[in-house]
């Protein structure tokens, strides 16, 4: 039986406590499954091959009305927002703020940053995708957050378990076991680099 978070007699007992994390991250961590189709200095267009400089700031309400299922979009990005625990940021283009190109949900914990959620919208998605390099650009990001923050640039996240080496291949992501996934302070720098080299 999973124990409520309301009740804390249980954090004296390690095995209560591990079964109750077990159960936690059963019914929330469904595990992301963003592809990083390619690593790129910003993100670029599919078509024309050109590059495009973006930037990244922090999601508001009014940009959350664009963001929905019913324009396209796989989750729920309101409720997201609402986790007052959370921070939420978009990636758009230089001189274009009102078009987001992705968006991502993390946590600051104590010594880490914790990846959520990631999306690339949905014109970034699939054969017809209008840009590449939207994933690597959130995930370098988050990794630069974690820095800012005095985490050494590490980050974590749960995958789906078929992304396992494909995260391993082109993020130098490290399966810490289960499906969790860590990206150290190396393989932070790199993607760092990367994406905000003059930043």
């Amino acid at each position: 039986m999973p124990y409520e978070p309301a009740d804390i007699t249980f954090l004296g007992n390690p095995k209560a406590f591990f079964l109750y994390i077990c159960s936690m991250t059963k019914k929330k961590n469904i595990g992301l499954d963003f592809v990083v189709d390619k690593l790129t200095n910003s993100i670029e267009n599919i078509v024309t091959g050109d590059s495009f400089s973006t930037e990244i700031s922090v999601v508001t309400r009014e940009d959350l009305k664009l963001t929905t299922k019913k324009n396209g979009w796989v989750f729920n990005w309101l409720t997201e927002f609402k986790q007052p625990e959370r921070e939420v940021f978009k990636l758009t283009i230089v001189n274009n703020p009102n078009v987001i190109q992705g968006l991502l949900s993390v946590q600051v914990k104590s010594d880490h940053v914790y990846m959520h959620l990631i999306e690339s919208a949905p014109f970034n998605k699939g054969k017809t995708k209008m840009y590449a390099g939207v994933p690597g650009n959130l995930v370098a990001f988050a990794c630069k957050l974690s820095f800012q923050r005095g985490h050494e640039g590490n980050l974590a996240f749960i995958s789906k378990s078929q992304l396992i080496k494909h995260y391993e291949e082109t993020l130098g992501a490290i399966h810490f076991g289960g499906r969790l996934m860590i990206i150290v302070t190396k393989a932070a720098l790199k993607l760092i680099d990367r994406y905000f080299k003059n930043q």
